[in-house]
């Protein structure tokens, strides 16, 4: 079995393609949104311009004083000298300098701008485009030498260069902080060396074989996730696989110290550990599948990527594992003796006592903390800005807080709207009147004169927006008056479309809010035929989903607090929902499944409900409690990797884990079984001991 893990991965590693991922947000919308056709429509009519900025270019005087026209002519000159080195591919070789015959430099005058537009075809989102903007910079750096300004790149493909080079970055930082915290934890909880660096090379190896597995489906189904999905796929492969190699080697471990020997201990673990791996590892695959309803790219390609990692990492626990733990044998925790001795567990036991005697407590209590926390959800305001994910350090970032300080906001990204003609061509005659109706909806800046198509079939007009293009006032603004405006003013015969980075942030936003009703009630009907699968039951399954449901409130609500009101941030990005309810919901059921499964197993041994309760915090709490520190930890880890993005989706999954194992599995769940007692079990009763049912303390010894 360890061999064919080893020839797979090598295989696999050998032929499977780059994981490719992509920063244009254009591609993950469908085709019928207004501002994908806006785009289509410009591609369509103006095949020969490419208007959009590629990259702008701040020139300030090294004294901070204001722009001379020797620094103009200077200007000028490095325009000239910098456009045959820009490439074609690109870039346009050509730095506008100027409006008509004014110099584009700030009303204050100490800032001159100089605007770098894409190439004709070019995205600005591929490899190249980063590879062309560092060569840029390099190429800026040079020519500005001795003219005593300084230069800074800002734009799409500066901040794309620079949101690689982070995530890049993030990458490295979040996989050394999670390889630690899961040797330090595992060191802790085994007092091993092997079981501190097995999770380590069994998932380094299994992430070899899932990461060319999700570039095979990617490349034969032309995904394309965002560039985050590397570093989450890290954390998952990780916290995962640990999670789910520490469910098997608590039930391996328990039998080993009954006596049983190490091919039957194996065989019990599998046993009684595979099913809840099984059942857990099918809710997550279910969950992150059903992103394949979205109507969002992003999460269309990132459902299966997740999906095949934790295929890959059950199957890996339930074969792979078994094998290296036969192989070692007992020599699995070496150098520690005290794996032979059975842990009093006094503090798991107590509370398991108390639960058992008052478990209407315990409910009220823990489910009274999440309803409170759940509350705050409701003022969640998501945010479209990708740009603020980006560090606050980073060459684009501070060019863009320049600029934004100088200039208009919106100038840095001019909206373009077409106005196209259902059949025939535009009359000149009409395009002042749709102008002057643009300028004067609200939002709007100003907006620059029509360029027609050589057609004649289409126009497009610039508009300049009030407010930063990525910002949720201009959202609000190209959604309703800026969209308004230009549809009600459009001539008989002509249709008007918005396009540009607002407009796709719009789409983005309905397509979003579409998404929320038809991926959440899908995945949780999907996880709740599971529980029912599982648990043979029709009522269990039922408290369990509103638990979880219940835990993702509390865990939006706390991240809302955190961010929104003690830090004063105007809102968190806008996929947030979308990972906690995965994340928590998927991951919180396996923790709900392992603890349900013992509470079962208890009961089986002829316990009441209340005692059975007490049993199964007593024994599965001491693994969902490992486990939920590793994962809580691990997904704590992303909150390193220095931008916001990150930093508020590891706190809200690190909370998420916690609530779902501290306070949701480890209380919740089995307070409100032993409340409802033998008819949560109902119809199918498994809760009842069977006739076959081996006793606990009799192994079976092969």
């Amino acid at each position: 079995m360890i061999g064919v893990w080893v020839v797979a991965a090598v295989a696999i590693a050998l032929t499977a393609p780059a994981l490719k991922t992509t920063s244009d947000q254009s591609e993950f919308l469908p085709s019928h949104y207004e501002s994908i056709r806006a785009a289509q429509a410009q591609t369509d009519h103006f095949p020969e311009a490419n208007s959009t900025p590629g990259a702008i270019v701040l020139f300030q005087r090294e004294d901070g004083g204001k722009i001379t026209a020797a620094d103009q002519e200077a200007v000028a000159q490095i325009a000239t000298d910098l456009g045959p080195t820009l490439g074609e591919k690109t870039f346009v070789q050509t730095m506008v300098t100027s409006t008509g015959d004014q110099p584009n430099v700030s009303q204050d005058g100490t800032v001159m701008l100089g605007i770098v537009p894409l190439a004709k075809d070019a995205t600005g989102y591929d490899p190249q485009a980063f590879d062309d903007a560092k060569e840029m910079r390099d190429e800026l750096d040079t020519l500005i030498a001795d003219t005593g300004l300084t230069a800074q790149t800002t734009g799409t493909v500066p901040q794309g260069l620079d949101s690689q080079e982070s995530s890049e970055q993030a990458l490295a930082i979040v996989g050394i902080a999670t390889i630690v915290l899961i040797v330090l934890l595992l060191a802790l909880i085994f007092r091993s060396v092997i079981i501190c660096l097995m999770p380590i090379v069994i998932v380094g190896l299994v992430s070899i074989v899932a990461t060319g597995l999700i570039g095979f489906a990617n490349e034969a189904f032309d995904l394309k996730a965002d560039s985050s999905i590397q570093t989450i796929l890290v954390v998952v492969l990780y916290g995962i696989g640990t999670d789910y190699i520490l469910f098997f080697l608590f039930r391996y471990r328990e039998r080993l110290r009954h006596g049983a020997d190490v091919k039957a201990s194996v065989r019990y673990g599998l046993e009684r550990a595979g099913e809840a791996i099984t059942s857990a590892g099918g809710a997550v695959i279910v969950a992150f599948l059903a992103l394949l309803l979205s109507s969002l790219g992003i999460f269309r390609a990132i459902g299966p990527a997740l999906a095949i990692a934790v295929f890959v990492t059950m199957i890996a626990v339930l074969t792979l594992v078994p094998a290296v733990v036969t192989l070692l044998g007992r020599a699995l925790f070496w150098p520690s003796k005290k794996w032979k001795l059975e842990p009093e567990a006094a503090r798991f036991s107590k509370v398991g006592h108390s639960l058992g005697r008052r478990p209407g407590t315990f409910a009220a209590v823990s489910g009274l903390l999440m309803l409170l926390l759940a509350g705050f959800s409701l003022g969640f305001n998501p945010s479209f800005d990708f740009n603020s994910s980006l560090p606050k350090n980073v060459e684009s970032t501070e060019a863009m807080e320049t600029f934004q300080d100088h200039f208009a906001a919106g100038q840095a990204d001019p909206a373009p709207v077409l106005l196209v003609a259902k059949d025939g061509q535009l009359d000149p005659a009409e395009l002042p009147a749709f102008q002057q109706a643009l300028e004067a909806a609200e939002g709007v800046d100003s907006v620059q004169p029509a360029q027609v198509s050589e057609d004649g079939e289409a126009a497009v007009f610039s508009v300049i927006l009030t407010h930063d293009p990525v910002s949720d006032e201009a959202l609000n603004d190209v959604k309703g008056p800026i969209r308004t405006a230009a549809h009600d003013a459009a001539p008989d015969g002509t249709s008007a479309m918005v396009g540009g980075t607002a407009s796709i942030f719009a789409d983005m936003q309905k397509a979003m809010n579409r998404d929320y009703s038809v991926v959440f009630p899908v995945a949780a009907a999907i996880i709740l035929l599971i529980l029912m699968l599982l648990l043979r039951s029709l009522v269990a399954p039922w408290y369990l989903m509103a638990a979880v449901g219940l835990g993702f409130a509390a865990t939006l609500g706390a991240t809302v607090i955190v961010f929104q009101h003690i830090q004063g941030e105007s809102g968190l990005i806008f996929m947030l929902p979308i990972y906690i309810y995965l994340f928590v919901t998927a991951l919180g059921t396996d923790y709900n499944i392992l603890m349900i499964a013992r509470l079962r197993e208890e009961a089986r041994e002829g316990r009441n409900p209340r005692d059975a309760a007490a049993e199964a915090v007593k024994h599965a709490g001491p693994t969902i409690a490992a486990a939920g520190v590793i994962l809580a930890g691990t997904f704590a880890s992303l909150m390193l990797a220095g931008n916001s993005l990150m930093v508020s989706m590891g706190f809200a999954l690190s909370v998420g884990i916690a609530v779902a194992a501290f306070v949701m599995a480890m209380f919740f769940t089995p307070a409100l079984t032993a409340l409802i007692g033998h008819a949560a079990w109902w119809p199918g009763h498994g809760d009842e001991k069977k006739p076959d049912d081996e006793p606990e303390d009799e192994p079976a010894l092969v």
